[in-house]
């Protein structure tokens, strides 16, 4: 089968490579002639200005699947901030090199346009993803959860992968894609992977590259007080849970608290009693920098 020059084969010195995909014809070409040999398909969605976290991903769907899509792809639907779209980490050079470096096997890259993605409209999609889109994200993020959906399922239907991976720090977000699979009938299964941290406990994002290295530091505040409210679960109310941690970050001199919330793990409805399993969220401000976090709490 013949390939176009779409794909790009990415040499260093060891003579690892990478096979980078930039338009989606050729992408699922290649995707095709593999599934045809019973290969299975993970996918790893990013954002680019990859860390350690989206490592784990993609190692995880390595221990999974006999091959890894990645994909790198800044997506302008899902912010509803136009300062935080231009602010967003873009590095996709390091990006590719870094995947080279770590996996030199089984692993590819989809790094599409925005135009190959959405063609001359550059719009979301509107979906009812009912209650678990209403809370959070979804009360502070006008439209962020539509963004994402339109990607995600543009992205699934690009790929058409057999399994997918997304990381617990946007727990609901993973809620929310469940729910697209379950609305849109995608035979993806859809995989959540724990959090993973920095050395402080701050939960590793590509966005705390727009840290100093003093407010990053600064920054595992956030887990502290979330370890603080595990702790606390099963001696104080919720209330009281609620008000020492806002208390906490109006005495932070850096974090600016947005919103805690103790919520149902699976519907993110408030808490009713602690028979159900809980998480408790948060959103702090770094400056000017939106950081997001959760633990179970049960």
């Amino acid at each position: 089968m013949q390939f176009t020059s779409i794909i790009l084969i990415l040499h260093n010195l060891n003579n690892k490579h990478v096979l980078l995909f930039k338009e989606k014809s050729a992408l699922r070409n290649y995707l095709s002639a593999q599934k045809e040999t019973n290969k299975t398909i993970g996918f790893v969605p990013t954002m680019g200005a990859l860390h350690e976290g989206h490592l784990s991903l993609i190692e995880f769907a390595q221990s999974a699947c006999d091959l890894v899509v990645v994909s790198i792809f800044v997506n302008p639907t899902q912010f509803n901030n136009e300062d935080d779209l231009e602010k967003y980490p873009r590095t996709l050079d390091s990006d590719i090199q870094l995947i080279k470096s770590k996996f030199p096997k089984n692993v590819i890259v989809f790094a599409p346009s925005a135009h190959e993605v959405y063609g001359e409209n550059i719009s979301s999609s509107q979906f009812n993803f009912g209650p678990v889109a209403s809370f959070m994200e979804g009360k502070y993020r006008n439209g962020h959860f539509d963004g994402v959906g339109t990607i995600v399922k543009k992205l699934f239907e690009m790929v058409k992968p057999h399994k997918a991976f997304f990381g617990e720090k946007d727990f609901q977000q993973l809620l929310i894609i469940k729910k697209l699979v379950e609305l849109t009938k995608l035979p993806i299964e859809v995989i959540g992977c724990k959090i993973n941290r920095e050395k402080s406990g701050l939960a590793r994002s590509s966005r705390n590259a727009l840290l100093s290295n003093k407010d990053r530091l600064e920054s595992a505040f956030i887990y502290q007080t979330l370890q603080q409210a595990k702790a606390n679960f099963g001696t104080k109310s919720v209330k009281e849970i609620e008000r020492d941690i806002k208390t906490a970050f109006e005495r932070h001199p850096l974090l600016k608290l947005e919103y805690f919330e103790v919520a149902n793990a699976h519907t993110l409805e408030p808490f009713s009693n602690k028979k159900e399993q809980y998480r408790a969220f948060i959103a702090a401000y770094a400056n000017n920098v939106r950081l997001i976090d959760n633990i179970a709490l049960n």
